[in-house]
Formats: C-alpha cells, structure tokens, sequence
C-alpha cells in the first residue's frame, strides 16, 4: 500500500490530472483502501477480510487507469504509473492468498488440539 500511495500522490499533483480528472479515480481508490486497511492494523483476519472486500474496486481503478494514463500523458512517468499500479495490486492479490492460507492453517491446527 505504501508503494500504491506514492502513486496516488504522483497523480494528484501532476498537472495531467487538472485536464483529466478522472485521472483523480484512482487516488480515491487508494485513499479508500488504505484508510479501511488501517482500521484493522491490529486485527490480521479483519484486515485480511477488508482487503478482500476492497481490492476488486481497487484493481477495476487501476485497470481504469491503465486506459486513461496513456491519454492524459505519454510521460515515462505515466507509463511507469500504470505498471507500478499493475504490480500492486498483483502483490496485494498474492499476500491476500498467502493470508488466507495462513488462517486456514491456524484454524486447522486450533481445531485439531
């Protein structure tokens, strides 16, 4: 998420997104996400459980954004963006598989003593 927040304040103050502003969609998403993941610091199945809920809006924005980046600006800037943007969610997609395997085997083991 740390690495999704420094490209929503990439767009946010890039000049593009005053004549793009739908540009701005995914600063909200990630705003969005890393506030509800916040709340749940100390809960790692709650936290797991948040993500779950939001990384499909949070991937629809970057897929949104992968179209839009290109017309807004053709900047080296841009297109590493979109690709930063690809592979965060693909992370945030992977460490939510690899948690709920993690719970699924803390729940196993619990259930078996």
């Amino acid at each position: 998420m740390a690495h999704a927040w420094m490209v929503r304040t990439f767009i946010k103050h890039s000049e593009e997104a005053e004549e793009f502003p739908e540009l701005m969609n995914l600063a909200r998403m990630v705003f969005d996400v890393a506030r509800a993941l916040e709340t749940r610091l100390d809960d790692p199945a709650g936290y797991l459980r948040m993500l779950r809920k939001k990384i499909g809006k949070l991937g629809r924005a970057a897929d949104a954004f992968r179209v839009e980046a290109p017309e807004a600006s053709g900047h080296m800037n841009f297109r590493q963006a979109v690709i930063s943007m690809d592979a965060c969610v693909a992370q945030l997609r992977e460490l939510l598989a690899a948690g709920d395997e993690a719970l699924a085997r803390q729940t196993s083991s619990s259930e078996e003593e």
